[in-house]
C-alpha cells in the first residue's frame, strides 16, 4: 500500500513540475553548460553548449541563442564577434510555457598588442592653465576643449606658438570634456550634465545641443568622417549618428587578457581609434570594429619633460595631422605640446 502511495505521489509531483506555476525560477531547473567550463574565449574558438536539465523535467523543445539571435545546434563560432561580454541563451518549452536561461561569456583580443615607443621631434608652448580634455586638428588649426567647472572653454589655437586665436566660455555649471570637428561643425561633450554642444566651426557660435542615451558621462570623442565615436569612462566606445548624435551601438575595448576601462580622449588615426587611458602614460590603438587593442604606445617619461607645477595632471590630448606615425600630444595643465614619432619596439 505504501509503495502505491509513493508511486502516486511521484507522479503527481512530476505533473505539478510540468505546470506553469511550479517553475518560478528557470535557473533552479536548467543550466547552460559550456565544454571545459570556460568563461573567456578568443575569436579563433567555437563554444560547445549543452542544456543541463537538472530535475529531468519533460521538455518539449529548446532553442539556443547568442546575443538574442537564434542559432542552429549547440556550437557557436566566435570568428566575427566583437570583444567583450556576450550572452548565450536557451528558450525551454515546458508544457507550453517558455522559460529563458542565460549565461555570459567574454571574448578577448586574439593577439597580444604590439608595443610602441616614441621620439620627441619638436615641442611647442601650451597654456599651463588649460585642463586639456579634447584636442583635434582641422587643417593647421588646433581646436582644444578645456575642463573644470567655471573654467571650461572651447578654443582655436596656433599650435606652433601656443597662441589662443579664439575662445568662448562654456558656462560655470558645465565641466567640458572632449571635442571633434566634422564638416563645418564642432561637437563638444560635457562630463556629468548628460548633454553636449554643437558649434559653427568658423565662428564658434553655438548652434545646437544633444543629449546622451545609455552612456551617462562624456569623456572622449573623435570621428572618421562618417561616424562619431564617444567614450564614457568605461571600457565602451559608442558609435553616434552624425546627424542626431544618438547612440547606435558600442564596442568594448579588450586586450588579449582583460578589458581596458577609463577610456578617455580619442583620436582617429589611419583607420584606428587611438585612446588615452586615464591616469596611464599610454595610448591604446583600438580596432574600431571589434574593440581589440592591437597596440599600445608607451609614453612613459613624457610628463617629466613639462613644468612640474602644483596643477600638473595626467596625459590627455591626442591630435593627428595626417603625417605618418606622427602624433601631437599634451596633458592637463601641461606647458608643452609635443610632436612625437611613434616607433615600434
Amino acid at each position: 500500500m505504501r509503495f502505491y502511495k509513493a508511486v502516486i505521489f511521484m507522479f503527481l509531483a512530476l505533473v505539478f513540475i510540468g505546470c506553469e506555476e511550479e517553475i518560478k525560477n528557470a535557473n533552479d531547473y536548467f543550466a547552460i553548460e559550456i565544454e571545459g567550463e570556460k568563461k573567456v574565449f578568443t575569436p579563433s574558438e567555437s563554444i560547445a553548449v549543452t542544456l543541463n536539465n537538472k530535475k529531468n523535467v519533460e521538455v518539449r523543445s529548446t532553442n539556443f541563442m547568442f546575443d538574442g539571435t537564434e542559432i542552429v545546434g549547440g556550437s557557436i563560432p566566435l570568428a566575427q564577434q566583437k570583444m567583450g561580454t556576450h550572452t548565450i541563451g536557451v528558450r525551454v518549452d515546458v508544457a507550453g510555457k517558455e522559460y529563458l536561461v542565460e549565461k555570459d561569456i567574454i571574448v578577448v583580443a586574439p593577439n597580444k598588442p604590439e608595443i610602441y615607443g616614441y621620439t620627441v621631434l619638436e615641442t611647442y608652448p601650451h597654456d599651463p592653465k588649460a585642463y586639456t580634455q579634447g584636442l583635434e586638428f582641422n587643417n593647421d588649426t588646433l581646436y582644444e576643449s578645456t575642463g573644470q567647472y567655471k573654467r571650461s572653454t572651447l578654443r582655436k589655437t596656433n599650435y606652433a606658438t601656443g597662441e589662443v586665436l579664439q575662445q568662448i566660455e562654456i558656462g560655470d555649471q558645465y565641466f567640458a570634456e572632449a571635442l571633434t570637428v566634422m564638416d563645418d561643425k564642432i561637437f563638444q561633450l560635457t562630463w556629468r550634465s548628460g548633454n553636449g554642444f554643437i558649434y559653427n566651426k568658423n565662428t564658434l557660435k553655438k548652434t545646437g545641443t544633444f543629449v546622451y542615451g545609455k552612456s551617462k558621462q562624456g569623456w572622449g570623442m573623435c570621428n572618421d568622417g562618417e561616424n562619431i565615436y564617444k567614450s564614457d569612462g568605461t571600457e565602451k566606445i559608442w558609435y553616434l549618428d552624425k546627424e542626431t548624435l544618438a547612440e547606435q551601438k558600442f564596442i568594448e575595448v579588450y586586450t588579449n587578457k582583460s578589458k581596458i576601462d577609463t577610456i578617455n580622449e580619442l583620436e582617429w588615426v589611419d583607420n584606428k581609434i587611438y585612446a588615452n587611458i586615464y591616469r596611464k602614460d599610454a595610448i591604446a590603438i583600438v580596432n574600431p570594429v571589434s574593440g581589440a587593442v592591437e597596440g599600445v604606445v608607451n609614453l612613459k617619461g613624457l610628463k617629466q619633460q613639462v613644468g612640474q607645477t602644483a596643477e600638473l595632471d595626467v596625459l590627455n590630448g591626442i591630435a593627428y595631422k595626417g603625417e605618418p606615425n606622427i602624433l601631437y600630444v599634451t596633458g592637463k595643465n601641461w606647458d608643452k605640446l609635443f610632436k612625437i614619432e611613434v616607433l615600434k619596439k
